[in-house]
């Protein structure tokens, strides 16, 4: 009797040890079951403001020299080239006639346009008298009248291309390129050769939309060269352009006048000072905050513990630093370092 109640204590204790490790294994498997509560990982950037600085600013550009006209020399008309009066590099005077086109069918065609207009000539003597006399109607004398009037105006078309077979200078100049040979044959229209004025030189220069409106037409400019160092040009701006190209920079000319002592030529490059200083009051940032080109400027700016993406215009570099024209405030706190980890609404820490 005692042994089948010792033996049902046994049974009982095994029973509660299965259950009691039953419930213990349950507990460590809700345990792990658990969801796993999302912890924000903060990227470790170095940040710093946006800053305002008072810079004194002057207008110091590089241009390129330009000559004061250019002018091409074409043919009026096709026709084989009988002379050629000119070689590269000659002086030429505006009128100098250059080049004589063969001209033997338009001698001829003047000569049939002025016989024709003779003729004409006496036609309309005639049927005036005889219109006078009523022995010719109106309209005849009307017919031979514009008949008449026709004829002059082709003798003149004869006489400007007999004219036009001699090609003349445009302008006075330099002979810089030459596109032909005597003997050969030209369309109408072809280029003969290039014709370039020294006598005064121009400045081509571009400046961006903050310089544009601080010169303006009549303004002397100081003109130097790596050519000539020490020697200093003066210039005079005779243009200013009223609208930006693609790049929005506006082109400006300065014209200088020519030193037989210093000679210039076109093409070289050339220092303009606008001698224009000005006080202004810029926001610039570290070149290093931007995250992309200066082209396609972007930055990350810090707020409430996240990485913004903002786009922004920049200016001119000054350094280290760059200007900012739009799309950042004052005390800003931008990335300076980090942004190859970052993307719009990254959560940050900044570090020191």
């Amino acid at each position: 009797m005692v042994r089948k109640y010792i033996i049902r204590i046994i049974i009982v204790v095994i029973i509660l040890l299965i259950a009691f490790k039953l419930f213990s294994n349950k507990k460590q498997l809700d345990e792990k079951n658990k969801p796993v509560v999302a912890t924000a990982v903060r990227i470790p950037v170095k940040a710093g403001g946006v800053q305002e600085q008072l810079l004194d600013l002057s207008i110091k550009k590089t241009g390129t020299l330009a000559p004061f006209q250019e002018a091409k020399v074409l043919a009026a008309s096709s026709g084989t080239i009988q002379y050629l009066k000119f070689k590269l590099g000659d002086r030429v005077k505006q009128g100098q006639v250059l080049a004589v086109m063969d001209s033997r069918l338009l001698q001829l065609d003047q000569q049939k346009a002025a016989t024709n207009l003779s003729k004409l000539k006496n036609d309309l003597q005639t049927y005036t008298e005889l219109y006078a006399g009523h022995a010719a109607t109106e309209e005849k004398l009307n017919q031979t009248r514009q008949d008449y009037n026709d004829a002059v105006n082709q003798l003149n078309h004869a006489k400007k291309q007999l004219d036009d077979a001699g090609l003349k200078s445009p302008t006075n100049g330099i002979i810089s390129v030459k596109d032909v040979e005597q003997g050969v044959f030209v369309n109408a229209g072809a280029e003969i050769a290039t014709i370039v004025n020294v006598s005064e030189i121009k400045v081509q220069v571009n400046l961006t939309e903050n310089e544009v409106y601080q010169v303006k037409q009549g303004q002397h400019v100081k003109i130097t060269t790596e050519v000539y160092r020490g020697k200093v040009f003066n210039g005079t701006i005779s243009f200013v352009s009223p609208q930006a190209d693609a790049t929005h920079s506006y082109a400006v000319e300065v014209m200088i006048d020519s030193d037989p002592q210093y000679v210039l030529h076109s093409g070289t490059f050339v220092y303009a000072d606008f001698s224009k200083y000005t006080r202004q009051q810029v926001l610039v940032i570290p070149r290093e905050a931007l995250a992309e080109s200066v082209q396609n400027a972007s930055v990350y700016v810090v707020i409430n513990n996240r990485a913004r993406q903002k786009t922004v215009v920049t200016g001119r570099e000054m350094g280290d630093f760059i200007e900012i024209l739009s799309g950042l405030n004052k005390n800003d706190v931008v990335v300076l370092s980090g942004q190859i980890n970052l993307k719009d609404g990254t959560p940050v820490s900044i570090s020191k």
